[in-house]
């Protein structure tokens, strides 16, 4: 059965929301750690979320803007990384390999709704 995730950023918005997933557990089980924990959880799966809904957009603006409240919510992630590192709730190289692929996503991103706007 083919799946609205089977393009690039499907698939990588999915996969970061998995990992985030972890995180939040890892955050919450073993740091007791409540509120950043909580608010990545929040940011890193609403990417995914959005990008699905602009895959169902009714409208070129609608789905231009669903992709741009993705880059707004990875970019809120990427800040809670920087937060939870900062704070050393997370090590390095966890921060590390997880920011590389919130920029990824945000590269993805910011090329989508650059095409779009130039194919109006």
């Amino acid at each position: 059965m083919k799946r609205k995730e089977d393009n690039i950023i499907g698939q990588k918005t999915v996969d970061f929301a998995l990992r985030i997933i972890g995180c939040y557990k890892y955050l919450v089980n073993e740091k007791k750690e409540f509120v950043m924990s909580k608010q990545i959880l929040r940011s890193g799966t609403s990417i995914g979320a959005n990008v699905r809904e602009g895959l169902f957009a009714q409208s070129h603006p609608d789905f231009i803007n669903k992709m741009g409240i993705a880059l707004k919510e990875a970019e809120e992630t990427d800040y809670w990384l920087y937060l939870l590192i900062k704070s050393e709730f997370i090590d390095e190289k966890t921060y590390d390999s997880m920011q590389k692929d919130v920029i990824e996503i945000v590269r993805i991103l910011m090329a989508i709704i650059k095409s779009a706007r130039e194919n109006k």
